[in-house]
């Protein structure tokens, strides 16, 4: 069993490791703020009730009578 093989085998491995942690990191803060400017943007973008006004018939779409 050559010892030196194994240690640069292990120390391989383990920057290996490192590098794939870094990138799923990175993954994971680019989900997060993507995440976060989409719920930012949805808030801007949703009327208030008070700005769109009041609906003027809340019975409105409620039902659907098909006759065939």
């Amino acid at each position: 069993m050559d010892i030196a093989a194994l240690s640069m085998g292990m120390n391989q491995m383990q920057v290996a490791q490192q590098a794939s942690l870094s990138v799923m990191k990175m993954a994971m803060e680019t989900g997060t703020q993507q995440m976060t400017d989409m719920v930012a943007m949805v808030e801007t973008s949703t009327p208030t009730a008070s700005a769109a006004g009041p609906s003027p018939d809340p019975n409105i779409g409620q039902l659907l009578d098909i006759s065939v």
